[in-house]
């Protein structure tokens, strides 16, 4: 159990310290940004393309669900079982290597033409999350509940469909990263 700030300051750095590692990236040439470390591994593109597919998803469906909520504010969180596995499967591990997952194929950018505007894109949809975490510190975030990307017929309380996405982009911003760590030499 946490308390809704503490969550929500807690994503709220997290989401901070996303932009300000992905920014100085908007320096780098396409070629850097295009390069994959294998043929079937993602690109520092791919991976924030990826982030965007499913930012185009999970901010819309925050932001109506924050605009039609209509409960009181509650400070306690507890976290859903299936959230909390949700959102912890998607963190780096202890030592930040990211465990294998299987993306599906609608979210898979591999071989698309990408340039910095997917950079661009994404810092604009992190600055959107920080908006949304800022509204969501007047909701309950355990009464009110989200639709997930997987399935229509599964919801998520708010809080943890936060953790998730946010998670789910240090994940992705973690393995762009690690592309770049290949090219630098030893």
């Amino acid at each position: 159990m946490m308390t809704r700030s503490e969550l929500i300051n807690d994503l709220k750095h997290r989401t901070e310290a996303i932009i300000k590692e992905i920014t100085p990236f908007k320096a780098l040439s396409e070629e850097v940004l295009n390069h994959r470390n294998s043929p079937s591994s993602w690109s520092i593109l791919e991976c924030l393309e990826h982030l965007n597919f499913y930012g185009d998803f999970y901010l819309p469906e925050i932001d109506a669900r924050i605009k039609q909520s209509q409960t009181t504010v509650n400070e306690e969180f507890n976290t859903g079982w299936l959230g909390n596995y949700f959102a912890v499967s998607m963190l780096p591990g202890e030592n930040g290597k990211l465990n294998k997952m299987k993306t599906f194929k609608v979210m898979n950018p591999i071989h698309k033409k990408l340039s910095v505007n997917t950079i661009d894109k994404f810092l604009a949809q992190q600055q959107q999350m920080l908006e949304l975490l800022e509204r969501a510190k007047r909701m309950d975030l355990g009464k009110v509940k989200t639709s997930i990307s997987i399935s229509k017929w599964i919801k998520l309380k708010l809080g943890d469909t936060l953790r998730v996405v946010v998670y789910h982009n240090q994940r992705h911003v973690k393995q762009a990263a690690n592309v770049l760590k290949a090219l630098q030499p030893q």
